[in-house]
């Protein structure tokens, strides 16, 4: 059970690559079994990869196994311990959850529908336009959805300032919690060091003001336009106009509204840039789609309501996020007290990684897991195959978005962004191979992903093209239309820099 014999003081650590932990963990899993334990300067750990130990430790458990572990550069000097992805099971964490659950449960996130196929329409119409740019379209869809959301307020470019200040945020937050990057989230004791022997502490605290004052500065924007009279439904408005039924802080509530627009920017684009990945190394699935989508809807443009009959579709998305999970280490749990599991003994405070990519390579779940292989949600011939195929597959509570109390708050809101991307991507467009200077082929590596607990691939080449100029001019009109609909349209000019200002002057 346990990896292989670590080094005195150390134990494993130096075992652990410093990116893409999981990929060692996934072989550790494949010598060892599913449960396999480590130490890091004594500190003990234990790697799952098995979705039913997943579940019966996280979920039927989850009053032991719902705490983080506390990493001091994230956690203390990134952070301010505001940021509820961080923080301990705690009366904190709990505050924040309850009004993400209020905001993101089944019913509110089929109220927010408009806004998703208003955004999708735009991502559509510029990927057409430029689909060299994908990167940019997914991101600004996915923050354009979340800032709508959380604070009422439009992303026309995706290239604002603010935009990219979030996106820097959430790139920050993924180099600084991943496992190994700082010695002091191994040995504790460096914290108290002085600052001029422990430059992590300045770096820390300089980009805790940066993200603090964004959040807060997002927070009060709200607060000027709910005086002024100009505030849109919101998040944020919702809280302020709530606060006795939501008792938070003002730094608590900028943390918890900044940190899922953070999340939600990332995770989505991030699913995206895989599946579009996929189209372009497995095409068989494209043609899958067309046929699908050519049946159900024709030559309109697919809509939520057509999502039960476009099984296929979800299938395909499903996939993806098996295949190239997008925390596929997952973020770690801790242990609140001793506890026993089919025979093994887990101290209190250990630390619990449920390795999605281990998990979604499960030989028994997933045959020949290295391979997309959308039917494994189609056929029964399958063990992960469920009926009715006008609910199944779903992506609810699917192991991709965590387990237990610590499952992401926003997985109703992604579900819905996640059928209805692909589904008109595919209804609109022909994606093949791009080639070079001599008419061949490039295949872009199956496995070349950024670095963080949060990973996409990195920029690669693909062609892509309307499947007819009648549905190019459709997706041109339907964004057209959506465009004169937008309820936010007539919106002030957003204010954010102004409360920057003032917040450095404070």
């Amino acid at each position: 059970m346990y990896a292989a014999p670590g080094l005195l003081i150390v134990g494993h650590a130096l075992q652990i690559p410093p990116v893409h932990s999981w990929l060692k963990f996934k072989t550790w899993t494949d010598d060892l079994g599913p449960i396999v334990r480590f130490r890091i300067f004594g500190r003990e750990n234990i790697v799952i990869s098995s979705k039913k130990v997943a579940n019966d430790l996280l979920r039927e458990r989850g009053s032991r196994y719902s705490s983080r572990e506390h990493l001091v550069m994230a956690s203390d000097f990134l952070s301010d311990n505001l940021r509820p992805l961080l923080l301990d099971y705690s009366d904190r964490w709990r505050r924040g959850r309850k009004i993400m659950h209020h905001l993101t449960m089944v019913n509110d996130a089929n109220s927010y529908q408009p806004m998703q196929s208003l955004e999708s329409k735009r991502m559509l119409y510029d990927l057409l336009k430029d689909p060299s740019r994908y990167e940019l379209w997914f991101e600004r869809y996915a923050s354009g959805l979340i800032f709508r959301l959380a604070y009422g307020k439009i992303i026309r470019t995706g290239e604002e300032p603010h935009v990219q200040e979030i996106i820097n945020v959430n790139h920050t937050l993924e180099r600084i919690a991943s496992p190994g990057v700082f010695l002091v989230d191994s040995l504790p004791v460096l914290r108290y060091l002085p600052e001029w022997l422990a430059p992590f502490k300045r770096e820390g605290r300089r980009l805790h003001q940066a993200e603090y004052q964004l959040f807060r500065a997002l927070l009060k924007d709200v607060e000027a336009d709910i005086k002024a009279g100009t505030a849109g439904p919101s998040f944020v408005r919702t809280w302020l106009e709530n606060r006795d039924s939501f008792p938070l802080t003002e730094d608590e509530a900028s943390y918890v509204f900044g940190t899922l627009f953070e999340a939600g920017s990332g995770t989505t684009a991030a699913a995206m840039m895989s599946f579009i990945l996929v189209m372009v190394l497995f095409p068989q699935w494209q043609k899958a789609m067309w046929d699908e989508l050519d049946e159900v809807v024709g030559d309109r443009m697919p809509e939520f309501e057509d999502v039960p009959r476009l099984p296929t579709c979800r299938a395909v998305i499903k996939e993806v996020l098996r295949w190239r999970p997008v925390t596929s280490g997952g973020v770690p749990h801790q242990l609140t007290e001793d506890d026993v599991y089919n025979g093994y003994f887990f101290p209190k405070g250990t630390t619990v990684h449920a390795n999605q990519w281990a998990i979604h390579r499960d030989p028994e779940l997933y045959p020949d897991g290295d391979t997309v292989n959308p039917n494994r949600w189609l056929n029964a011939k399958y063990p992960t195959f469920r009926e009715p195929l006008s609910k199944y597959p779903s992506l609810q509570n699917f192991s991709s978005f965590g387990f237990g109390r610590r499952i992401c708050p926003g997985m109703n809101i992604a579900e819905r962004s996640l059928y209805i991307l692909p589904a008109r991507i595919m209804w609109a467009c022909h994606i093949t191979k791009a080639k070079d200077a001599n008419g061949t082929d490039i295949r872009p590596p199956s496995y070349d992903y950024t670095t963080g607990f949060n990973a996409q691939p990195k920029p690669f080449k693909f062609h892509l093209e309307p499947r007819s100029e009648q549905r190019r001019l459709a997706v041109e009109e339907a964004w057209r239309e959506a465009e004169r609909e937008d309820p936010l349209a007539w919106t002030a000019d957003y204010r954010l820099g102004h409360f920057l200002k003032e917040e450095a002057l404070s």
